[in-house]
């Protein structure tokens, strides 16, 4: 399976062993592979010692919450020693302290429960309820002083690092880096071979820059190489196509873009600022105020927030996208009309040039040879794209 990277399975397995344990916390963009590394480590372990909980499901009350950790949990498993929750009507805040207890208590020490939390920074959502302003660091505390093992994940890597920062000596960072050549070779072979193709030799360095060896995008872009409706070994053109409204790789960034945007503060000038950087990038602060009609002030602050969500990124006080394939996704897309295929190809073009360079264009897209007699357009016809 092209998804596995040992690797990185190795350090978190290694990080749970130590003496003391070390908490794994996996932190990459939308379609780094977290999840799937998660439930990787999850089926190691087995359902008897290990629970993966997707905190995004069930993070809607502090109640549901507890009832998603604790049915069927290992934490549960020998709890008889465990006191009773709290007679009478149970608040928000008595359902999240009995949460806390049961993470913190150990009820099989040899060997002790694995639970698995993906996008960690969703506990937020409960903050909301009375008695829970400062949640998730509660229960970061509370897995830092746990005897249990965990494993943790979020897609907001700038957020988790601020929330984790005082909790440093038990938490191990592991960003999740894109795939190399070598990888990307191993998920075009795979794709390929779903439509009974071989893979034309060299094309992993040309994808890997076209997606910033981003393992959706390269999935994506795979699936759409492979296609026996697409010409053979050509990403620019299959990158084209699936600029396309309705493609799995515009439903991908689709996704990242509207998710982080509602994640962050002032959705609609945020979304105007990642317009003036699709277009041009990198800029400056007074360069992107400028372009905005705003104040160096005002901008400099929502710059700030764009930065929160790791939608964007600054080097040298010059800011532009962190993901380079949504920066050509809103670029075509946040315009008036969905983009035609004229639109999308010129684009494209434009994007893998900056991407390739000379030589890698010639090689990802050779030239067909030249009809002997090439058809003369009828003047009949009007085209419209």
């Amino acid at each position: 399976m092209t998804w596995e990277r040992p690797a990185l399975e190795r350090r978190v397995l290694s990080a749970l062993d130590a003496e003391p344990a070390r908490i794994p916390v996996l932190l990459g963009g939308c379609g780094s592979g977290r999840t799937f590394l998660l439930n990787q480590v999850a089926a190691r372990f087995g359902e008897r010692r290990s629970r993966y909980v997707d905190i995004e499901r069930v993070a809607s009350t502090p109640e549901r919450f507890l009832a998603a950790v604790t049915s069927g949990s290992p934490c549960t498993a020998g709890n008889e020693g465990a006191p009773p929750p709290p007679a009478g009507p149970r608040t928000p805040r008595a359902a999240f302290d009995q949460l806390l207890a049961l993470l913190e208590r150990n009820p099989s020490p040899n060997p002790p429960p694995v639970l698995l939390f993906d996008e960690l920074l969703e506990v937020r959502t409960l903050e909301s309820f009375p008695g829970l302003r400062g949640g998730a660091r509660e229960l970061v505390e509370t897995l830092a002083k746990s005897p249990n093992r965990f494993v943790l994940a979020s897609r907001y890597v700038r957020r988790a690092r601020r929330l984790l920062h005082d909790f440093a000596p038990r938490m191990e960072l592991v960003g999740l880096p894109p795939l190399t050549a070598r990888e990307v070779d191993a998920v075009l072979r795979e794709e390929y071979a779903a439509h009974d193709r071989s893979a034309p030799p060299g094309l992993g360095p040309l994808v890997r820059a076209l997606t910033a060896g981003r393992p959706t995008y390269v999935r994506a872009l795979a699936a759409a190489m492979s296609s026996p409706d697409t010409r053979r070994g050509d990403p620019v053109e299959a990158l084209a196509a699936q600029m396309a409204a309705g493609t799995p790789l515009t439903h991908l960034c689709r996704f990242s873009h509207e998710l982080r945007l509602h994640r962050a503060r002032g959705y609609g000038v945020l979304k105007a600022i990642l317009g003036v950087l699709a277009e041009r990038e990198p800029l400056t602060l007074t360069e992107v105020a400028r372009r905005l009609s705003r104040t160096p002030g005002s901008t400099k602050d929502y710059l700030s927030w764009l930065e929160d969500v790791d939608l964007v990124e600054a080097h040298e006080k010059r800011y532009r996208f962190s993901d380079p394939i949504l920066r050509l996704w809103v670029r075509l897309h946040g315009q008036r009309a969905a983009p035609g295929a004229r639109e999308r190809a010129r684009a494209v073009r434009e994007y893998a040039a900056e991407r390739l360079g000379d030589d890698g264009m010639a090689e990802a897209a050779p030239l067909p040879a030249p009809s002997a007699s090439p058809p003369r357009p009828s003047r009949n016809l009007i085209e419209i794209d």
